[in-house]
């Protein structure tokens, strides 16, 4: 499924909360940012590679790994996120899709 979605899937749930499953229990993130990025297959690439970023609460910082989140009617999705540090408001994670 993971290789089926485009930006456009996420960029449509820009500010909501996807609920995320760790080891404690879950926390919820916010979707804050979707952007397109070069991608490196070129033009003949499968999709257009693009990143998110989540923010979250400051404690528990989750570990770069794969998380289990859903938001809504996407469903469950299996990612892989990385801490980016924490901004004004929470800690950022992001993702990246190639």
């Amino acid at each position: 499924m993971l290789e089926k979605l485009t930006h456009d899937d996420f960029f449509n749930r820009l500010h909501q909360k996807f609920l995320v499953y760790h080891d404690n229990g879950t926390l919820e993130a916010e979707l804050i940012e979707c952007r397109k990025l070069a991608s490196p297959g070129g033009p003949d690439a499968p999709r257009q590679s693009f990143a998110l970023i989540f923010r979250g609460p400051r404690q528990p910082v989750l570990a770069q790994r794969i998380y289990k989140l859903e938001a809504g009617s996407m469903g469950p999705l299996e990612i892989f996120i990385v801490p980016m540090g924490p901004d004004s408001l929470g800690m950022r994670y992001e993702a990246i899709f190639s």
